[in-house]
């Protein structure tokens, strides 16, 4: 198994990442010893996860939700699924070609 997890830092921001051990992944992230990014953010929170059978689909899923803009992210946090494709269109209108 493995997972897919968002993290929000101390300062707000929201980190992605992917992992076949959570427990020891956020245990790395609180130690500051997983990621330099989340390093200089501490303390971070576990605010959304997603377990997967394989770390490949858990990798792809990372990359898609690196590409989402924060409204998005937080929807998905929030457990406001329905409010996901709307955010994708935003996105598209303002940027012609762009993904959400």
């Amino acid at each position: 198994m493995a997972w897919v997890y968002l993290l929000e830092c101390a300062d707000g921001a929201l980190y992605v990442g992917s992992t076949r051990d959570l427990d020891q992944r956020l245990a790395d992230h609180a130690t500051g010893c997983a990621d330099s990014y989340t390093e200089r953010r501490r303390p971070v929170r576990l605010v959304w996860q997603l377990e997967t059978e394989h770390i490949g689909d858990a990798y792809a899923i990372e990359q898609q939700l690196k590409g989402w803009r924060r409204a998005k992210k937080r929807a998905l946090i929030d457990g406001r699924l329905d409010a996901l494709p709307a955010l994708s269109r935003a996105r598209s209108r303002a940027q012609p070609g762009a993904q959400g």
